[in-house]
């Protein structure tokens, strides 16, 4: 079994900033994309952004240049700096995984989601 824990997450003004972390356990020989999406209430959930095992990037459009998603592959960790929050990015967020393990890729799997409300 695979679990992803999300932390980090809570209440900010807007301008703020917070970090969340997201730590992926259990039955792992290696990670290969790993991203964060979030929902607000009434939206579908969408993505934010993501990053490759070799460290490619990909960010939503109206987060560039405010987030910035990194990993620790040592610690099968995935972070989101979120700076210059705005009223809009309030949602819960959600980190995801593809795990490779007997040769394979298993997943996206998803954490439980983390609360993000900012503001105004």
């Amino acid at each position: 079994q695979v679990l992803l824990v999300e932390s980090g997450g809570g209440l900010v003004q807007a301008g703020g900033s917070l970090r969340l972390s997201c730590a992926a356990s259990g039955s792992i020989f290696s990670i290969n994309d790993m991203g964060w999406y979030r929902q607000a209430p009434g939206k579908q959930r969408e993505l934010v952004a993501s990053i490759t095992s070799g460290g490619n990037l990909n960010y939503q459009d109206s987060v560039k240049g405010r987030f910035t998603i990194s990993r620790d592959n040592a610690k099968n960790t995935v972070y989101l700096q979120m700076n210059s929050l705005k009223p809009e990015d309030t949602a819960v967020y959600y980190c995801s995984a593809d795990i490779i393990r007997y040769g394979r890729t298993f997943g996206p799997y998803w954490g439980r989601g983390t609360q993000v409300t900012v503001s105004s």
